[in-house]
């Protein structure tokens, strides 16, 4: 399945005003940079809207292996130890970040 294939379903089920923010926070998490790292800072944008940030952060929590630090900003940093069992799902289907990552972007 396509990169592209694998981001529509895993959006099915997430309110329409959350998409955006969904495809951010993926985007920021597939980053080579945060794979190395093994974290990522999540900046709450002035257009996010209380809900849509709230039920993208439910999602968040509810991912097993990830730490979620909240920040007095609005920001919140992501951190994980094991990549390989790392799953990130907004929607029906869950997508593995690192397969994810290693997929072409087209």
């Amino acid at each position: 399945m396509g990169r592209q294939a694998a981001e529509a379903q895993d959006y099915e089920a997430i309110a329409p005003g959350s998409d955006q923010l969904a495809r951010r926070v993926l985007a920021m998490v597939d980053s080579p940079v945060a794979w190395l790292g093994k974290r990522v800072r999540i900046h709450r944008l002035e257009t996010d809207g209380d809900a849509e940030w709230g039920e993208v952060m439910d999602r968040l929590a509810a991912t097993s292996g990830l730490q979620m630090d909240f920040e007095e900003a609005g920001s919140v940093i992501l951190q994980w130890e094991k990549t390989e069992d790392l799953s990130i799902s907004f929607g029906a289907g869950a997508r593995p970040a690192e397969q994810a990552k290693n997929e072409a972007p087209f």
